[in-house]
């Protein structure tokens, strides 16, 4: 029996447990360590930057590019996140209460509908109305109550929510520090031709750098400005509906206005053609603008992924990892295109590689 053979064998096996031991340990922080990475990645200019002006001072430099990192994105989420809280548990409080009724709405849709419509959709077999706005306010109210439950469950998390938030600013100043040698000490690391190695991690830095700025970028326009017009326009919750249309962003052409577009029929179904003219062109050619210029230049351009890609990719990581799946998704879809590329060109230079005498 080979000895080296052995060793090497049973050397790989106990990397890979203390590996999966490790991941498994920080498996509870999961969150906290990928954000911790992404801004990184996301604020390593900034920090070069200061660091020539501070003359090589890394701690210095790291602690100011920290409190940036924190007074441009941190704050901001968090107080965000406060107000939704509220604003959620105020707004299922007034539905369950019939202050808003989606069915009452919905109903003064269906009355301003002419007749030939709705004989239309009666041959069909759609124009059970009234079954619908059953259907409706069942799913209203089984909506609110989830809502609600979420809502105090972020109550009564705030503590884990500030220990993971800890561990991602303490984590973020060291990764900003000494990010250049451990970026070394993984391309080292692993088993791969150098080459690869450079494109993988290339490919890992760039796809995290261009979702953050275009799919969070496109969302917090979408969802700043349709929630600043909600908020002229009078209607309760016009944060948590711009919330909302920021979060359905991700769904090209479309996302934002499954919300504002059903706000504009009512408008028009109850006479109020001022508001919804306004609405309407303020989603098509503001909010819509939005989404067709800046996240083909943000996203598309950068990760040189089509957008059917990015779109699965990022829905898709939704489903499985929350919020998180924002990054994850496009991140996953680019490794695997970026690794079938890698494959794919190593096989034609095996084919171009002359036989062996």
């Amino acid at each position: 029996m080979n000895t080296s053979g052995v060793q090497r064998g049973t050397f790989l096996l106990l990397l890979a447990v203390v590996t999966i031991a490790f991941g498994w340990l920080l498996l509870p922080f999961f969150g906290a360590v990928m954000w911790g990475i992404a801004l990184a990645i996301l604020f390593t200019p900034i920090y070069r930057r200061l660091l020539k002006k501070m003359r090589g001072r890394r701690n210095l430099a790291a602690l100011a590019t920290l409190m940036l990192a924190t007074i441009v994105v941190v704050i901001p989420l968090t107080l965000i996140t406060v107000s939704l809280v509220d604003e959620v548990s105020l707004v299922s409080q007034m539905v369950r209460s019939g202050d808003i009724s989606f069915s009452n709405y919905f109903q003064q849709v269906v009355n301003a509908v002419p007749k030939w419509v709705l004989d239309l959709l009666n041959r069909f077999g759609l124009g059970n109305v009234e079954g619908l706005i059953n259907q409706l306010s069942q799913a209203a109210a089984r909506g609110s109550q989830v809502i609600a439950t979420h809502a105090v469950a972020i109550g009564q998390n705030t503590f884990e929510f500030v220990i993971s938030f800890g561990i991602m600013l303490y984590l973020l100043f060291f990764l900003l520090r000494d990010g250049t040698e451990l970026s070394r000490k993984v391309r080292e690391s692993l088993p791969l031709a150098k080459p690869h190695t450079h494109y993988l991690l290339n490919k890992f830095t760039t796809v995290i750098r261009a979702t953050i700025k275009g799919n969070i970028a496109v969302a917090a326009a979408q969802g700043i400005i349709g929630g600043v017009t909600f908020s002229l326009m009078g209607l309760q919750g016009a944060l948590l509906w711009g919330v909302l249309m920021a979060f359905l962003s991700l769904l090209p052409a479309v996302g934002a206005a499954l919300i504002w577009g059903p706000v504009a029929i009512y408008y028009l179904a109850v006479g109020q053609i001022g508001h919804a003219l306004i609405l309407i062109f303020v989603g098509v050619f503001v909010i819509g603008l939005v989404d067709n210029i800046l996240r083909p230049l943000l996203v598309g351009k950068d990760t040189q992924m089509p957008d059917y890609i990015v779109l699965m990719s990022t829905i898709g990581g939704i489903a499985l990892f929350g919020i998180n799946g924002f990054v994850i998704g496009p991140l996953i879809a680019a490794l695997f295109m970026a690794s079938w590329d890698l494959f794919a060109s190593s096989g034609d230079d095996r084919e171009n590689v002359p036989p062996p005498p």
